[in-house]
């Protein structure tokens, strides 16, 4: 495949890097540069690729403004036996993007013409910084700054990695006044996001036989658990033929997936609307809140472009491995699934997918986790309301770090006990009981 609007080849890491990514930022699609191909396409590899990966993030993390983190991915690929880098980029929603020393100017700012990186008139800059999304939800302050982010620390740790002291400057969970932003809130352990999954009898919303309601915790958590929801509701149905035993789940696990988390990661989040899930007899319905983004037609949703709406839940959701790389979602879904299966607004974006066989219309028990060891043993001395020291003496513990790393915070996010003063995670008053979950669990 050779160069195009957005595709680019480089035979090795350059100083030019920084251009070609802004170029991409504030182009309508995004675009793709591999490194380590020549411009007659021949793959000559990388010399050093883990050095020059870090290198990658290093210099856009530094060197463009604004930020482009969550904007674009580094990857790893094989072509013809060598290794080279893609390097994926996604359109930003505050533009103009700049090199940082040059500013925004015409020295500072690029698009991508044709095959190529050209500076962008300062009529262009002016119009564009115009119109710069001003809604950002890293923009808007949370009205609660008294956030805990333990849930957060679990996700990141699970995968083997720390977050430090710097981390909510590091994740950009913080305004440009220093205060956390709404992004910190929809993260925090404790919000007032109540995420709904709701089951229905028929084929409209007259009948309502379950209704389930998740949130007010860390939008990952919630994520997580609509997930699980729906892995226990896409049940496996039979046929057998004189042939031979035909298995099928009522919706692809792999499309679903994918618009479950698209769901999560592109709502607009400015308009307080979280994004809804419902269940009917012939379909599983997704709507969330903010039509396409601002400069993106329905061809070019379709084909993969990519324009995070919020860039820094898109780069959480990736650390976490929930997202596997830009662009990747939609095409993932139509694999499965029809474009009819998608419907637009000014305002929302509906998913709707057809059963392979009518939901039989009966409410989904309630699912035991498989928690850790640990967690099996708090759940199994906790009787009513017990303090923290309580519940740690009972165990026969004395290093407190010990028990809220690897038995209170496992047992919070798998929803087995909660907190009696949820509002005040750390006041000295607070205790623990057993949820529904814990007490099926310990019986």
């Amino acid at each position: 495949m050779s160069e195009t609007n957005r595709i680019e080849y480089k035979q090795e890491l350059t100083d030019g890097l920084e251009k070609e990514v802004v170029a991409f930022l504030n182009y309508h699609g995004g675009g793709v540069i591999y490194i380590g191909i020549d411009k007659n396409e021949n793959p000559v590899g990388v010399a050093d690729m883990d050095g020059d990966m870090l290198k990658i993030k290093d210099r856009l993390k530094n060197n463009i403004s604004p930020s482009c983190l969550g904007l674009f991915d580094v990857i790893h690929e094989e072509r013809e036996g060598k290794s080279i880098i893609k390097l994926n980029v996604a359109s930003g929603s505050e533009k103009p993007y700049y090199l940082r020393k040059n500013g925004m100017s015409a020295k500072g700012c690029f698009i991508r013409i044709g095959t190529a990186a050209e500076p962008m008139p300062v009529k262009m800059i002016e119009e564009l910084f115009a119109k710069r999304t001003r809604n950002s939800i890293s923009k808007i302050k949370s009205n609660k700054q008294e956030l805990s982010f333990e849930q957060l620390k679990i996700y990141y740790e699970a995968l083997g990695i720390k977050l430090n002291a710097q981390f909510a400057n590091n994740l950009e969970l913080i305004t440009p006044d220093g205060e956390y932003n709404y992004v910190a809130y929809l993260l925090s352990d404790i919000n007032g996001v109540s995420i709904k999954v709701a089951k229905y009898e028929g084929n409209n919303r007259v009948n309502l036989i379950e209704s389930n309601e998740y949130g007010y915790s860390s939008l990952i958590k919630a994520t997580k658990q609509v997930l699980d929801k729906m892995e226990l509701e896409n049940i496996t149905t039979t046929k057998i033929t004189s042939k031979e035993r035909q298995e099928k789940r009522l919706w692809n696990p792999i499309a679903l997936r994918e618009a479950i988390i698209n769901a999560f990661v592109h709502n607009d989040y400015s308009k307080e609307v979280p994004p809804k899930f419902e269940i009917f007899s012939d379909r599983f319905e997704i709507t969330s809140a903010g039509g396409l983004p601002e400069g993106l037609s329905e061809n070019e949703f379709f084909e993969g472009f990519s324009v995070p709406r919020n860039k820094e839940l898109m780069r959480v959701y990736k650390d976490l491995d929930l997202v596997e790389h830009l662009g990747s979602g939609v095409p993932r879904i139509l694999e499965s699934y029809p474009k009819e299966c998608f419907s637009f607004s000014d305002n929302f974006l509906r998913m709707s997918f057809p059963a392979s066989k009518t939901v039989t219309p009966q409410v989904t028990p309630q699912v035991t986790p498989q928690v850790t060891p640990q967690v099996m043993e708090l759940v199994k001395v906790i009787n009513n309301e017990m303090s923290r020291q309580e519940i740690q003496d009972k165990i026969g513990l004395s290093d407190r770090k010990n028990f809220r790393a690897n038995y209170l915070n496992p047992a919070l996010e798998f929803g087995v006990i909660e907190m009696t003063l949820p509002d005040k995670p750390n006041s000295r008053l607070q205790k623990y009981k057993l949820t529904l979950l814990g007490e099926n669990l310990k019986n």
